[in-house]
Formats: structure tokens, sequence, C-alpha cells
């Protein structure tokens, strides 16, 4: 797999990541329907197995799978440097490919207790801000980064993003995530159906290059920027996030409290900042 190739290239399990061709019927004004063909954003099951204990299932876009698994663990706090990981492969009985085995160095301390997708993957958790934070906080040290970008570069990064969406071009349902240096430019592009799921494979195509933490790097997500998101930049040192859409309230508490920058509705000629306003250099 090329590190180099914002675009994607193939799936890790051997299938291309792209679309999955389907018959529809179309229906137009004033009521004509036409039988033809769409293109669906794939989304399948992957239950990752860390030496050969299930931890957990993720609903994903088949394609760079290993990354994901690598971003899911250096979120969960599990992987702190690249030499944690062993390696990530097919489970050999599963011939559908969607059970990966993550195997770690062996003087790895696991704590599978604190595993925390199942408290943060949805925003009706039922946990009050303050104690999110708080256990986020004890796990992933405030952010130390002199990472600053210009408003120029910042401003053109989401056509830059879209631009390398080509799975988005034919299927319409994908989210991105993509890391970006202070002078706008994309080193890596995944997109994915869970926007989560995005932001893991650049995290952890990142960390299997060896370039960890991420603190020359910011993130730019296509969606909404939700507590998730800032918590999983955190883990990746990485002090800027920036989203094409609104920022949750969560995700702008915490971005102020670990001392990271939080930029919302990023478009070509305008921005909002929600927190740490001085690592933006003006035009």
């Amino acid at each position: 797999m090329d590190a180099n190739d914002p675009s994607g290239g193939k799936a890790s399990s051997g299938r291309p990541v792209g679309g999955r061709g389907t018959l529809i019927s179309r229906w137009y004004e004033p009521g004509s329907v036409r039988r033809g063909r769409d293109r669906l954003a794939v989304e399948e099951p992957v239950e990752l197995r860390v030496d050969t204990r299930p931890v957990a299932v993720i609903m994903r876009t088949p394609g760079h799978d290993e990354e994901l698994a690598a971003g899911f663990l250096v979120s969960e706090g599990l992987l702190k440097r690249r030499a944690d990981l062993r390696s990530v492969r097919p489970h050999p009985r599963n011939r559908d490919g969607n059970v990966l085995d993550v195997f770690l160095d062996p003087a790895v301390v696991l704590d599978f207790a604190q595993l925390t997708r199942h408290v943060f993957a949805s925003s009706s958790c039922g946990l009050c801000g303050k104690s999110s934070i708080a256990s986020v906080r004890r796990r992933f040290p405030r952010i130390r980064s002199s990472f600053r970008i210009g408003a120029g570069p910042l401003l053109v990064l989401p056509e830059r993003m879209r631009a390398l969406q080509e799975t988005f071009d034919v299927t319409g349902g994908l989210h991105a995530a993509a890391l970006f240096d202070s002078e706008g430019a994309v080193s890596v592009l995944r997109e994915d159906v869970g926007r989560h799921n995005a932001v893991d494979k650049v995290i952890g195509r990142a960390f299997l290059d060896g370039g960890f933490p991420l603190r020359d790097c910011g993130l730019l997500v296509s969606g909404r920027a939700s507590f998730e998101i800032v918590q999983k930049a955190l883990a990746a040192g990485i002090a800027f996030v920036a989203a094409v859409s609104a920022p949750s309230s969560l995700a702008v508490k915490f971005a102020r409290a670990a001392g990271m920058t939080l930029v919302g509705f990023l478009r070509p000629r305008r921005f909002n900042m929600y927190a740490g306003a001085a690592r933006i250099r003006p035009l």
C-alpha cells in the first residue's frame, strides 16, 4: 500500500474501495419512472480481535482495514508507539475478510476495560459532558504543539479534500478525513460510511508509517466535528481540527480544555473559530 496515495488505492482485504452496483427505479416529474443502475457506498461489519480476544465490531466501508484497526486502538489508548503493534491480518478461517486479528508486542499491558467505543459512539450515550471529558483527559495529555497554518491555505482545504474523494464521486454516500500540513498540503485522505472510521484510517496510516504522534499535522473532516472526533485527534497528538460543518457543544468544550484548535463551517471564503484561534495566521 502506498502511504503517499491520498486517494486510497486498493482495499487492504484485496477488494477495491468503491461503490457497489444495484438496480433502481428513478422517478421523474410529472410521474415517469425509469429503470436504471446506481452505485451504493459499501457498508459491512468488521470484528477486531486483539491477541485473539474480540474487542469491537465496527460498521465500515471495506478497505484499509489495517489502518482502521491501528487508528481505533490508538484512539482507545491501547497503542502508544509503532513498536507496540506487531501485525494486523485477516482471520485465517474467515473467508469474508470481516474478522481482523491484531497482535501486539508482548510488553504491551492491556486494559480492555478502558475501551470506550461503546460509550462514545453515539451522541445519546447518556454521559454528561463533564464526565466524558474527565474520562478521556485521564488517558491523554493536554496538547503541546507549535503547529500553525495561514488562513489562506486553510480556506482551500475543503476543495482539495473534495477533489480527492473518488468513491464519493460515484456513490455520494461517504464521509472523508484528511491530514494536512502547515502549508495546506494533504498527505493522506480516507473515505468511509462512518466519519469516525475515516478519522481512524488516516490516524492509523500515519501510525503504521511511524510518523507518530502527529504534532505537525492538522485534521480535516467532511462533516461535523463531534466529541469523538476531537478525542481521536487528541489521542494522536493532533492540535488542529477543522470541519466543513458544525461542531457539537461538547466538542468545543473538550477542544478548549485540551488546548486544541477547532474550526467549523470551513468554506472557501469564511470559517468559524471555536477554540485555539492563535494557531491561525491572518491573511
